[in-house]
């Protein structure tokens, strides 16, 4: 399932497209300590947080996320969004808890 399919799924806003609509979520990653999320999040995994800086998309290319969804109903600032489209990342945001959006990725992924 893409980023995008998963949005639209569940009631997502899609705040950037990125390569998210040609990109599978293989995994989930949910942590707001970004050193953590660098050395831990794997490859086309959702990166689940609350974490709205310019650093999170930073730390989002590095681990080559499928897409960052941004919970609580926290959102990014337009530098963070230019930045991201620039760099092709998927972004979405929801109302939503983070345990809810993982609960949500474990059933569709078939992890729990």
């Amino acid at each position: 399932m893409t980023p995008i399919e998963f949005a639209q799924k569940y009631g997502f806003s899609v705040v950037n497209e990125g390569s998210g609509g040609c990109r599978d979520i293989e995994g989930a990653y949910c942590c707001d300590l970004l050193s953590l999320v660098m050395g831990r999040a794997k490859e086309n995994d959702a990166f689940v947080t609350v974490m709205a800086n310019i650093n999170t998309i930073a730390v989002a290319v590095l681990a080559d996320v499928a897409c960052v969804i941004l919970c609580e109903g926290i959102h990014f600032d337009e530098a963070c969004v230019a930045r991201a489209n620039q760099q092709e990342v998927c972004i979405l945001e929801t109302e939503e808890p983070a345990f809810s959006v993982a609960l949500k990725l474990g059933k569709e992924l078939a992890l729990c």
